[in-house]
């Protein structure tokens, strides 16, 4: 008991995004601007918590702050902001899902954008997309956007129930490939629309370009039926990058794939990362291998996702230091215990992450709150 009006009061210095009468927060996304050394926070502004609600994409910038006498840091947020040039007439924007481009330092923010008060399960259920995939751009840190680019051309969408962008964060590899994480339902009736459609199937996918976002292409879908997901690029010993992927599932446990060029091949499960009741989105991150006195080439994982099996509850960091091996991944370290949902990594540099998160002292939807963490922490707190 005596422990409460503390943990409220962290949980009130955390807060990011904070829920109330017309105005619930979800579907955390956050970027790092290494450049700047500055966040971008985005979230859904909705009605209530349902998601055909949603009235807006909002956003906060922040600034990373270190206490010089004990080394916390901290982010220091501004005023919400509503991104009102995520936009199309008729439709509400759902699922931000930042990727930067270094070269030319532009942030493409993708989203989708639903008719009206479409449900996903209606158009799972009459194979009827009513969904299109879109994009604003900033090259000032959100202080001004462009236009709405709809990429619903893309011949792909047309054979799909329906669809959507992570959501969470994309990512831009050595190679230059920028690479939005995605899921569609296949349709079992592509040729027809609005006929009863009982047997749509979801599978990730990855939206990229090869051409600094000028033009994207769909890959192919992982094998396993699999749903919300993102993606991180790892490095094996031989020095060779691939990109792995951690989806959410229906089947009890979560589908992890790689693809070394050739497409996604599904990795066996170790049972290791559990899937929350109906499936939850969870977050990757790669990061440079923190090894001890030696120098690596090679990446790691970090993952967070709701780690009971039933509910969605106790936030867990899991880390894997060998990403093609499903058993190298740690027990969980809770860094939100009670009511968690959907969260969002990011890694900082010097071994230090942020994470967005889905929390509250009730219900999950009651905040968007943040924390900073080190790979210390983590280490300690994942040891058998």
């Amino acid at each position: 008991m005596g422990n409460k009006p503390s943990h409220q009061k962290l949980q009130e210095e955390r807060t990011v995004f904070l829920s109330k009468d017309n105005a619930v927060y979800r579907i955390p996304s956050l970027f790092y601007d290494r450049d700047n050394k500055s966040f971008m926070a985005f979230a859904e502004q909705r009605s209530t918590a349902d998601d055909a609600s949603t009235k807006h994409l909002v956003m906060k910038t922040g600034t990373l702050k270190k206490e010089e006498s004990t080394g916390v840091r901290t982010i220091e947020w501004s005023e919400l902001k509503v991104v009102k040039e995520a936009h199309l007439d008729g439709h509400r924007p759902m699922n931000p899902c930042p990727v930067y481009e270094k070269t030319s330092k532009t942030l493409f923010l993708f989203f989708i954008c639903v008719q009206g008060v479409v449900a996903e399960c209606w158009q799972r259920f009459w194979g009827c997309n009513r969904a299109r995939l879109c994009y604003i751009t900033t090259k000032d840190g959100g202080q001004t956007w462009s236009g709405v680019t709809d990429l619903t051309h893309l011949p792909d969408i047309n054979e799909w129930a329906t669809f959507a962008v992570g959501p969470g964060h994309g990512i831009q590899t050595e190679s230059g490939r920028l690479i939005i994480p995605t899921y569609a339902y296949a349709s079992c009736s592509a040729s027809y629309c609005c006929i009863s459609c009982y047997c749509a199937v979801p599978y990730g996918l990855a939206l990229y370009s090869d051409d600094k976002g000028s033009n994207w292409l769909f890959g192919e879908m992982l094998e396993t039926k699999s749903v919300e997901c993102e993606m991180a690029e790892v490095s094996e010993d031989a020095g060779k990058n691939y990109i792995y992927c951690n989806a959410r599932s229906e089947g009890g446990y979560r589908v992890e794939a790689i693809d070394t060029g050739a497409g996604f091949i599904t990795l066996p499960s170790a049972g290791k990362l559990v899937e929350t009741g109906g499936g939850c989105q969870g977050s990757v991150v790669s990061f440079p291998a923190q090894s001890e006195g030696d120098s690596s080439p090679n990446k790691w994982l970090l993952y967070t996702h709701p780690s009971d099996q039933s509910n969605r509850i106790n936030l867990g960091v899991y880390l894997n230091k060998s990403p093609q091996d499903p058993n190298a991944w740690s027990k969980p370290w809770i860094i939100n215990s009670g009511p968690s949902g959907y969260s969002d990594l990011a890694y900082i540099g010097d071994g230090w992450f942020a994470c967005l998160m889905e929390c509250g002292v009730q219900k999950y939807t009651e905040q968007i709150a943040y924390e900073v963490f080190h790979y210390s922490q983590v280490k300690k707190n994942t040891e058998e």
